[in-house]
């Protein structure tokens, strides 16, 4: 499991109430408004802007198959909705463009069944489907153009009547523009609610999930609920909501349907692992006693050992997950993963190399067998490396810490060029443009000139200052 970072914004499936959620009302607007001027980002794409992102072979696979199924139903299966998970406690999911679903690691982990986040998917999927962001973004150019004018009548206003009199008309129209936006968004999420449910039934899935859900997240608003201005909120008020979307969930004939066993025994997996990696051993300890001898219990206490720096009884636990289920990939990933940040390269080869064939080559564990290999086995094991690493960017070129190594792997191999190419290409990845330029300037200078390398350097040489960059 590996970190990196991104923004966030909050349009989520969670009830916004109390005062608490009036500022999230508020600051809904405000980032929305920040996400259309910036444009669309990818996840490799900003890393030093905010939330860090979570990178991981088994969850992004499980999340892939909730996914899919819906956004097939809502005629989205050739735009490559890619699911992001955020390092973020809270129960939240939102879109920001028209390729990423977002979802916080505290909305997998609190979700007790796979139908909740898939429920959760659907109404992401129905403000996708719906053009949400796009109609917003027109509502916002409206707002925007109707601040202005209200901002001028009330300079007006202040010069023919006095300070006060100027206050009260710039306040009017600012307080009518932010009721109507809101207004607007509550009436997306709504639309999101109802379309999500139809995602659900015509891949013969249950609402239940999303209905106990809603109605788990809006019991803990509704003592709040009843001193807020519900015109204040960005999404409708929980009875309401509950009372609507209870409606339309139970006339599907696949309202009673089940999640399949398989589906949850991988769900669990995922929380386990979820808390292993980011709770405190203590937190693990009371969640997955040692007398719990479930495979997910036995899955966390492993990668607690392991994030404790206890090697020996960490790859015993391993070993022992390994015994039980030898044909998954995961389990000889953690395998290497520990042995390799142990300082054991050479041993996390074996692992990892078996993971990569039981994932089908997967991008990330590639990459982490590359770097056992550039880290143990000298000038061959950089050789192979490169050919692992290129194999992973030709899938998701979106990697960082492949080009990373792939720097590496030229170096040891003395080329150097392509080893400033890539170095230059993970800087780029990272947002990072001035440093970028700097070193493919330098690999243009060791490539021959003309060169399809040498091309890709001078293209991020010439690659122009995004308008919206920050100094």
């Amino acid at each position: 499991m590996e970190l990196t970072g991104l923004p966030n914004r909050s349009d989520c499936a969670t009830p916004a109430t109390g005062r608490r959620g009036f500022v999230r009302a508020l600051g809904f607007v405000a980032a929305a408004t920040a996400a259309l001027l910036v444009g669309p980002l990818a996840p490799a794409q900003a890393q030093n802007r905010g939330l860090p992102v979570i990178r991981d072979t088994e969850i992004e696979s499980l999340l892939r198959d909730y996914a899919t199924p819906v956004l097939r139903a809502a005629g989205l299966a050739k735009q490559n909705v890619r699911v992001v998970v955020l390092n973020d406690r809270a129960f939240n999911a939102f879109v920001m463009d028209g390729r990423h679903i977002f979802i916080n690691a505290g909305a997998l982990f609190d979700a007790k069944t796979p139908n909740e986040i898939i429920g959760v998917f659907a109404h992401e999927t129905g403000h996708l489907a719906g053009g949400h962001l796009q109609r917003l973004r027109e509502q916002l150019s409206r707002a925007q153009t109707a601040s202005i004018i209200g901002l001028l009548l009330g300079a007006g206003a202040a010069v023919a009547g006095g300070a006060n009199a100027g206050a009260a008309a710039i306040m009017a129209p600012q307080a009518a523009i932010q009721r109507s936006l809101l207004a607007y968004v509550r009436t997306q999420e709504d639309q999101a609610d109802h379309a999500g449910v139809k995602f659900l039934t015509a891949t013969h899935q249950s609402a239940r999930g999303m209905l106990e859900l809603f109605k788990r997240l809006s019991n803990e608003s509704l003592f709040n609920s009843r001193y807020v201005d519900p015109y204040l909120q960005t999404h409708p008020m929980p009875a309401e909501r509950i009372a609507a979307l209870e409606q339309v969930a139970k006339t599907s004939p696949y309202f009673d349907a089940k999640d399949p066993p398989a589906l949850q025994a991988r769900h669990d997996m995922m929380r386990a692992k979820l808390a292993g990696f980011l709770d405190r051993p203590e937190t693990v300890a009371r969640r997955y006693p040692a007398s719990d001898s479930s495979l997910p219990a036995r899955y966390a206490r492993a990668i607690v050992a392991y994030r404790r720096a206890d090697i020996r009884n960490a790859i015993a636990q391993i070993d022992g997950l390994i015994q039980t289920q030898p044909g998954n990939p995961y389990f000889q990933e953690l395998k290497g993963q520990a042995l390799l940040e142990a300082g054991r390269a050479s041993e996390a080869i074996g692992p990892l190399r078996h993971a990569a064939r039981l994932s089908n080559s997967a991008p990330l564990i590639q990459v982490m067998l590359a770097q056992a290999l550039i880290n143990s086995s000298g000038k061959q094991g950089a050789e192979e490396a490169v050919g692992l690493l290129n194999s992973a960017l030709a899938r998701e070129p979106n990697i960082p810490e492949a080009y990373d190594q792939l720097a590496m792997a030229y170096g040891r191999q003395g080329d150097l060029g392509r080893a400033d190419l890539a170095a230059a290409q993970a800087a780029l990845n990272r947002g990072d443009l001035m440093t970028a330029r700097q070193i493919a300037a330098r690999a243009k200078g060791r490539l021959p000139v003309g060169s399809p390398p040498w091309v890709q350097a001078n293209d991020i040489t010439d690659k122009p200052q995004p308008a919206n960059a920050r100094n």
